[in-house]
């Protein structure tokens, strides 16, 4: 595995997307940076992290044989990955709230940004980026975020930390070409956040309704069960979780 570690960058993301442009990347390519200044999360979000106290990095993944239809299995695979790390760790109440933050007693621990390189529809590799909280104390003005170190009451060694991610991020995204996207689904769901229970959503024009989160699709949807709508889909811009 080729580990490129730098002390500061923008976005681990980005300066993997610029280095496959003019490289060609061996497979598990990893970026891993002491303070990222510019961390991109989902939809523009910005992703805050304290250097050396969390761990922010970029993973290069090539596919050989998988369909644009089987793009949803990547996200499933990558927060299996951090979940069974988490797990290992004792984090208590750890699930994922919808498409791919990780959270931990309802507060968020982690997020994941996933860019796919898609050709003549299949998708040719993906740069997935990854922040998680390991060993902060304080968020300012974050009162929805969490650490490895709150939820466990015990700091860690950050690259044992990174090591063990990793591991269980290569099990995982090895299974993408070879297990079904349903099973790889299924065991998504199971982690789903809130879950079976009433929530209240904000579509994009602002209005606010309740619903039942019943899963996702094999597209990466989130199914919805609204009262006489019976159970519509989302996709990740078009709906907001709020809790």
């Amino acid at each position: 595995m080729n580990i490129i570690k730098l002390n500061a960058i923008g976005s681990t993301n980005s300066y993997l997307v610029d280095l496959s442009k003019t490289s060609a990347l061996d497979d598990f390519t990893v970026v891993i940076a002491n303070q990222q200044t510019k961390g991109r999360g989902q939809q523009g979000a910005v992703w805050q992290s304290v250097a050396n106290k969390s761990l922010t990095f970029s993973v290069f993944k090539a596919f050989e044989h998988l369909s644009i239809n089987q793009v949803s299995s990547i996200a499933f695979a990558v927060s299996l990955g951090l979940l069974k790390t988490l797990d290992k760790y004792q984090i208590p109440d750890i699930s994922i709230k919808w498409p791919n933050d990780i959270m931990s007693q309802s507060k968020k621990m982690a997020g994941i940004l996933i860019e796919n390189k898609i050709k003549q529809r299949r998708v040719v590799s993906s740069i997935i980026g990854i922040g998680l909280n390991v060993n902060q104390e304080k968020f300012e003005k974050l009162p929805q975020a969490s650490s490895l170190y709150l939820a466990g009451h015990k700091k860690l060694n950050v690259n044992d930390v990174f090591e063990r991610l990793l591991e269980a991020l290569v099990r995982q995204l090895n299974r993408v070409e070879k297990v079904d996207i349903s099973t790889l689904k299924e065991e998504y769901e199971s982690f789903l956040f809130r879950k079976k229970m009433v929530s209240v959503f904000e579509d994009t024009t602002g209005n606010r309704f309740n619903g039942i989160i019943r899963g996702v699709s094999t597209e990466g949807q989130l199914i919805v069960e609204i009262d006489q709508q019976g159970h519509q889909t989302f996709q990740p811009k078009e709906l907001k979780l709020l809790f």
